[in-house]
């Protein structure tokens, strides 16, 4: 049995990690969350007391950070800040978590020779045209395009940079966008979701034509638990399902699934460099790891993400009447 900490598993898709963990494992699990408006305990509620430990912390703080290295065999680093909208409209915090916060652990991984998987994003890598016919692979530059993907490209190279001058022993995991259970309603997926419970027609930034990889959070959880076990130290491995959809389609789904008019929702005004296109190549985890999703169908998955939301409007409601006023004030 091992010891694992979890940072930001208070959040969407850390949380759906310690899920997993409890699911599908025998491992001890340390949560360390700072539980800003994105982490929410609520997620991790009903959790085995004698395997399971919540810390209510900050990632930058050090003292803290080295007590919970020095007690755990291994740290998933899923904290960040990691809403573009924010970061176009306050970068600060972005720096201070994804950079300053990376550091922070990285030391800490140092000091008791820990081993660490960072959480990073295909946002990293810019877009390509919506008539690429490439995708995103390990090889490919980084080209980020706004401060929340400029700040996850700045936290790569650090683990890189301490793998290589300090032997850190650390793997970094750049995955598509996720879906599931436990994502805050400011996000793409579940802001339609629950616009549509309360009769309220989504909103499509633009045409809509903006493609995005999906993949279930279950399938992410179990992706990073085979680069935790299996993966080569300093190696990056890209995650992904093959789940390219444009916009414009995912909210077309939203609403014919939920019993409405394909086209009962509005168009809202394009947010500032908003990419065309993410796409990921995940042949090197697939074929050297071994792993493979099992949420291949995108209808099913969101027909259940559905579900979920419908299931428990009591975890999401009181966080969206402060997300709706926002988008508001930004005629979104």
């Amino acid at each position: 049995m091992s010891k694992i900490l979890v940072t930001g598993g208070a959040g969407f898709i850390g949380s759906n990690f310690v899920h997993y963990l409890m699911d599908n494992t025998d491992h001890e699990v340390t949560v360390l969350d700072s539980l800003t408006y994105a982490g929410n305990k609520a997620s991790l509620v009903d959790l085995p007391s004698n395997r399971f430990t919540f810390v209510h912390g900050d990632i930058r703080d050090a003292e803290l950070v080295d007590e919970l290295f020095r007690k755990n065999d291994t740290v998933v680093h899923y904290a960040a800040e990691s809403h573009n909208d924010n970061s176009l409209d306050n970068p600060r915090p972005f720096l201070e978590t994804n950079i300053i916060g990376t550091y922070t652990l990285l030391e800490a991984a140092r000091k008791y020779d820990t081993r660490l998987h960072h959480i990073s994003t295909d946002e990293v890598y810019g877009d390509l045209e919506l008539d690429d016919p490439e995708r995103f692979s390990e090889s490919t530059p980084y080209n980020p395009s706004s401060p929340y993907s400029s700040t996850k490209a700045g936290s790569d190279l650090l683990v890189r940079a301490w793998v290589r001058s300090f032997g850190v022993r650390a793997t970094i995991s750049n995955c598509s966008n996720n879906y599931g259970p436990y994502q805050h309603v400011e996000k793409f997926i579940p802001r339609q979701i629950t616009n549509v419970i309360r009769g309220v027609r989504p909103k499509l930034y633009g045409a809509g034509e903006n493609v995005r990889d999906w993949i279930h959070a279950d399938d992410h959880s179990s992706a990073v638990m085979t680069i935790v076990d299996k993966g080569v130290l300093g190696e990056t491995y890209l995650i992904g399902a093959d789940g390219e959809k444009n916009n414009k389609d995912v909210v077309e789904l939203i609403l014919t699934t939920m019993g409405q008019p394909a086209d009962a929702y509005d168009h809202v005004t394009d947010r500032p460099g908003h990419d065309l296109r993410y796409a990921i190549d995940s042949t090197k985890l697939r074929t050297e790891l071994g792993w493979k999703p099992t949420h291949a169908d995108f209808e099913s998955g969101i027909a259940a993400t559905i579900d979920w939301y419908k299931a428990n409007e009591a975890w999401w409601a009181p966080t969206k009447d402060a997300t709706e006023a926002f988008y508001a004030s930004k005629g979104q």
